[in-house]
């Protein structure tokens, strides 16, 4: 076994790892020896003198300080060979003092140079004794000047090292602590002499710490510096309760000769500079939650489809669990607001950015809830100011949850944090928006309560916008169906089905009407029209014509004839014009009459036979006045149906209308539906939530007839 064998592998070994040392004091036996790189740099000339002052060694180093070669030095005096004459005096008494006590001298010197110049040397003069009891006087000098830049550049390098505010540390190859300077002691809340000897990952136990790690033995294998190029985020030792950034950077120490020693770790405190880029982030982070906000709320005039887009917008951008309430007086006008006791809210919206309990603590969306007036809710909304709870003790669970189960389920949650922002809109309390967060760790601080603040007003905007249309559509709703019929009980010979549909993309009410009259001689008048506009004044305006048509049906006039009179009396409403089919059909002539006031064409389907757009002499709008309109006669059998319709059925922004009355007549081929399954696929089929038009849809299917008596 070799004298070798069972150590660890040690510099110079073959064993030894990418960017360890090779050779160097304490290598194995065996070893090739690598001189120091500190001594060559100075290149110490070593000279040997007996007794007498006579040199009997001279060193190269000597030959290259000195100018003379070994040839012509050895044997002569070494003062009169170095030494200017008028110095021969104090050289003799320095000798005979060393040769004599045995004490060593050190100092300056000027010595004389082959060439005849002198230079200063740092010369070390000690007395040797040799084996027979002989001395001898050694001389180490090297020139002094190197020297002084040497010591210059060491005296700096300690006092940078030692003052610099930049933590320092050297690390061997085995990424073991050699220094540490007074700054990482600071940093690290650790003492020097505790580093020393220890591993890195012993001092910077962190997970995140592995990366620096792996970064130092990058460097010390390719010698490639890694210049601020990691930057850890954490806590110390040294300041426990406060978060802080380090910038570290690595260089691989190597001697003179390219011999490995380790790795330099400059770490230098940039938690000022990661602070501001943090909330310089987290501002453009702000910002653009707003403007993507801004095009996301308020995208339909529907209160809870607003309240909905609220909540989405702050999950999980701010909040684990965000949730939309509204008071229901607010929404229900005709409810008063209690000013004290219980408040009562209607839950519009509740979004979670995963599944968890808190979503159970609070109302599901439609459900009306009463909160007292120790809840937080209450509070909010009583007083109009915004709510934060940055850190979430029992009892502010307690108030945030409507009752103890609830509470419950918010523990067990983990809600920590939480918000209320209220609700305003022109002077008036709405309601609020509550956010609360559980598996985000951080609080919900000042700057997040502004956020939540800036989305709330905006959306409340959108909602009180929404809630008014919402009350003025209802209103104009109700009105429209006032206005529109019911089927009479028994039409002779005839099968009927209709719809009405308020624009999908407004939820706004227009002008669309259709009629069904009965008349004499068993005959059926159906009409189907279109005042131009929307809103309450248009549903008023087709009140008044509807009212008119079925005065002039009464009378038993020719479907012309009923036109021009309701031209006259549309031309009289200010600002409006009106299109409309009036059709009469006669089961016992199995007749229909038609006329048309600028309306698109109604549809015919005969049994066994393609349905077909009839085409008839179109008219000019009611209103427009002047123009004589024109009945058609056409025969109709048992079974055929007659669809008559409104342009919002068919007409959209992006297809050609020809295209689109094509894919009404397809949509109509289809037999053995009943006509309410026909009237429910058209409009399925046909509609778009972007349609911006009303439809009124009439379809009427002939039926054998037997004249009574």
């Amino acid at each position: 076994m070799s004298a070798t064998e069972g150590l660890p592998a040690g510099p110079g070994d073959p064993a030894a790892g990418p960017g360890e040392p090779t050779g160097g004091p304490g290598e194995l036996p065996g070893g090739t020896p690598t001189p120091s790189g500190l001594l060559d740099l100075l290149g110490v000339a070593a000279v040997l003198l007996d007794a007498e002052g006579r040199i009997v060694l001279w060193s190269p180093q000597a030959e290259d300080l000195y100018g003379y070669t070994a040839a012509e030095a050895l044997g002569q005096y070494a003062g009169t060979l170095l030494v200017d004459e008028e110095h021969w005096n104090l050289v003799l008494e320095t000798f005979a003092e060393v040769m004599e006590s045995g004490k060593s001298w050190g100092g300056t010197f000027p010595v004389r140079h082959k060439d005849g110049t002198a230079r200063p040397v740092e010369l070390r003069s000690m007395r040797l004794l040799d084996d027979r009891g002989d001395f001898y006087a050694l001389g180490l000098a090297t020139d002094a000047s190197t020297l002084r830049a040497v010591e210059r550049d060491v005296a700096l390098s300690t006092r940078l090292i030692s003052q610099s505010p930049i933590g320092l540390a050297m690390l061997d190859t085995d990424l073991r602590y050699v220094a540490v300077n007074p700054a990482l002691e600071r940093m690290h809340g650790i003492p020097a002499k505790d580093h020393l000897g220890r591993h890195y990952r012993e001092i910077m136990t962190a997970a995140k710490f592995e990366v620096p790690e792996a970064a130092m033995r990058e460097v010390l294998e390719t010698g490639i510096p890694m210049v601020d190029q990691s930057t850890i985020v954490g806590r110390s030792p040294a300041d426990p309760d406060h978060i802080h950034a380090w910038s570290i950077s690595l260089y691989r120490l190597e001697d003179p000769q390219g011999r490995v020693l380790g790795v330099a770790d400059l770490v230098v405190d940039v938690t000022d500079r990661y602070q501001a880029a943090r909330e310089a982030a987290e501002a453009r982070q702000r910002l653009a939650l707003i403007a993507d906000g801004s095009a996301r709320i308020g995208t339909t005039l529907e209160v809870d489809q607003t309240a909905r887009e609220l909540a989405e917008v702050t999950v999980p951008e701010i909040a684990d669990v965000a949730t939309v309430d509204l008071l229901d007086s607010v929404l229900h006008e005709h409810r008063p607001a209690s000013s004290s006791g219980p408040a009562v809210f209607r839950a519009l919206a509740v979004k979670a950015a995963y599944p968890t309990e808190a979503v159970e603590a609070v109302d599901p969306p439609g459900q009306i809830a009463a909160f007292d007036a120790g809840r937080l809710a209450t509070e909010c909304v009583r007083t109009g100011r915004p709510i934060l709870i940055s850190r979430a003790g029992e009892e502010d669970l307690a108030r945030m949850a409507r009752d103890e189960r609830a509470a419950t389920l918010l523990a067990r949650a983990g809600v920590h944090s939480h918000m209320l922002v209220p609700l305003i809109a022109r002077g008036q309390i709405l309601g609020f928006l509550g956010l609360s967060r559980a598996r985000n760790p951080l609080s919900f601080t000042e700057d997040d309560l502004a956020l939540a603040a800036e989305l709330a007003s905006r959306a409340t905007v959108c909602i009180d916008n929404a809630r008014s249309h919402q009350s003025v559509r209802n209103a104009a709703v109700t009105l429209q169906r006032s206005l529109l019929p019911d089927h009479p009980p028994r039409l002779p010979g005839l099968q009927i089905a209709s719809r009405y549909r308020p624009a999908q993309a407004t939820y706004e009410i227009g002008g669309d009407w259709y009629d069904v009259l009965p008349l004499e001689g068993d005959k059926t008048a159906l009409v189907v029209g279109d005042v131009m506009g929307s809103g309450i004044d248009a549903a008023a305006a087709m009140g008044r014509l509807r009212t008119a048509t079925r005065a002039f049906a009464d009378l038993d006039l020719a479907p012309d004839q009923v036109l021009h009179h309701l031209d006259k009396i549309t031309s009289r409403l200010e600002h409006y014009i009106a299109t409309c089919l009036y059709v009469t059909y006669d089961p016992r002539r199995a007749e229909c009459h038609i006329a048309n006031a600028g309306h698109l064409p109604p549809a015919l389907v005969r049994s066994g036979k393609p349905s077909e757009l009839l085409h008839l002499p179109t008219g000019t709008p009611l209103g427009v006045g002047g123009t004589p309109f024109e009945t058609t006669t056409f025969g109709i059998g048992p079974g055929d149906q007659l669809v008559l319709y409104t342009d919002g059925l068919v007409e959209t922004r992006h297809h050609p209308i020809d295209e689109r009355l094509e894919a009404l007549r397809r949509l109509l081929d289809t037999p053995d539906r009943t006509l309410e399954e026909t009237c429910d696929r058209l409009l399925r089929e046909l509609r778009r939530p972007e349609d911006p038009d009303d439809v009124a849809l009439l379809i009427a299917r002939t039926q054998p007839f037997a004249p009574c008596g």
